[in-house]
């Protein structure tokens, strides 16, 4: 590892810890995604954070995104994140389930291998929190009870 990505790395743990630390699995490679996805039950539901050191992704993705995960009564079965610009074969891999242009910050909800809800950056970005847990919790309670 070169110095750049030794002080990148050291850089983005705490963004990466504030997801790991509140229960979402950390997919660091192609085959954790792999995994993770191809073990997701037809019902069961999981809701992944494409995370990112950007100032969106920690004054409002990552504290949406753990706020409803742990108050909303109807939550998804699973959770995960994948980091962009760190972690980039996992978030390629990620990116390919979501089948959606590329967006880091993004929030994506799968029920199965099936995408049914998706917060990519543009929806994030500039808006406020409380609409971003609300667009996150009518996810949840609409295809996770």
């Amino acid at each position: 590892m070169n110095p750049y990505e030794a002080y990148m790395k050291e850089v983005a743990q705490p963004m990466r810890d504030e997801l790991t630390q509140r229960s979402f699995e950390d997919l660091t490679t192609a085959g954790d995604v792999d995994q993770f996805m191809s073990g997701l039950g037809k019902e069961e539901t999981a809701f992944v954070v494409i995370n990112s050191v950007c100032g969106c992704a920690a004054g409002l993705a990552r504290p949406a995104a753990v706020t409803v995960a742990e108050q909303n009564p109807i939550r998804p079965d699973k959770r995960a994140t994948v980091f962009a610009g760190q972690d980039k074969e996992a978030t390629e891999r990620m990116r390919e389930y979501v089948g959606q242009a590329p967006s880091s910050p993004s929030m994506a909800l799968f029920k199965g291998d099936a995408l049914v809800h998706f917060i990519p950056r543009e929806h994030i970005e500039g808006r406020d929190i409380n609409d971003i847990m609300m667009d996150i919790k009518e996810a949840f309670d609409a295809h996770c009870a």
